[in-house]
């Protein structure tokens, strides 16, 4: 049986009475953005006037085209088109509920744009974001005057994440973010940023990245990473989700949780017949990555 459920933008949406007044959503090992429910919660904080896309122009290293970084919209990497949209402020509602404890410290160490801080710090949560590029923080920081109050702002930093985490000492209680899928999109030429490394300077940087951030975690704490499988130049796929498990590991992270976030099928049609001609499946999903740091006895 169905019911309404107003949201905490008095819009109302539809909930399963067992599952989603507790969940939001369903708490399975996937995650449909294709649903009704999903598109109008999706909808709903679109409406807040979040612009993540702002500043967040990068060169594919497949077309030499700008594109703008999003994983709401990332059904597969053979897609050279233009596009502008935003993380999926919907998934972030969904993983801070599941993972984080209500007013926790979220750390994101590849914050980007803008939707993971506004999300999280209009939900009660305090957001720690870290982005090499200043454009991109100083848009970030706009955004988050305008759609939230002055003394609600999610804490945006700007530089290496290497180094800027060395100097952290308070805890946090979810490391939540989207990295650079390797060299697949160029942000900038700059020498902390690791989408310009070659693939195993890139890991090598990204492993570090990781440690640093999970050493700020609080023990029972969650990490969660949203990556998606990169190409070589030779179609061949890098193995860039095993690599980003192991990098956790090797921290002393436990892989607890994996989960598949379905996406909108959008143009994956249309690009059907010219990928199979090399036998490439159309990439539609993206894996959600979830560990949890255990206490040291």
């Amino acid at each position: 049986m169905m019911s309404e459920q107003v949201n905490l933008f008095g819009e109302v949406i539809v909930t399963d009475p067992i599952l989603r007044e507790q969940f939001i959503e369903p708490p399975f090992s996937v995650l449909d953005t294709k649903t009704g429910n999903w598109q109008r919660r999706k909808k709903t904080w679109k409406k807040l006037g979040i612009k993540s896309e702002i500043g967040r122009v990068a060169k594919s290293i497949n077309s030499g085209t700008d594109l703008y970084r999003d994983i709401s919209k990332k059904e597969g990497y053979d897609n050279k088109d233009n596009y502008t949209s935003i993380f999926d402020p919907a998934l972030c509602e969904v993983l801070y509920h599941w993972f984080c404890p209500k007013g926790g410290r979220i750390l994101d160490p590849f914050a980007g744009g803008s939707v993971r801080g506004i999300v999280a710090n209009k939900l009660g949560y305090k957001y720690t974001g870290i982005d090499i590029r200043e454009e991109q923080i100083l848009s970030n920081r706009e955004q988050g005057i305008e759609i939230l109050e002055a003394n609600n702002q999610p804490n945006w930093y700007v530089g290496d994440s290497n180094e800027v985490l060395e100097g952290f000492k308070k805890e946090f209680d979810l490391v939540f973010s989207c990295p650079p899928y390797a060299d697949l999109e160029v942000y900038s030429d700059l020498e902390g940023d690791i989408s310009n490394k070659p693939y195993k300077e890139f890991l090598e940087l990204y492993e570090s990245i990781i440690e640093k951030s999970c050493n700020l975690l609080t023990d029972g704490g969650f990490a969660c990473f949203v990556v998606g499988e990169v190409r070589d130049k030779k179609g061949n796929y890098i193995g860039f989700v095993p690599d980003t498990i192991k990098a956790f590991e090797r921290c002393g992270m436990k892989f607890y949780n994996e989960a598949i976030l379905l996406n909108p099928i959008a143009s994956a049609s249309m690009r059907a017949n010219g990928n199979m001609k090399s036998r490439k499946l159309v990439k539609i999903h993206q894996n959600i990555l979830i560990f949890r740091k255990t206490e040291v006895l």
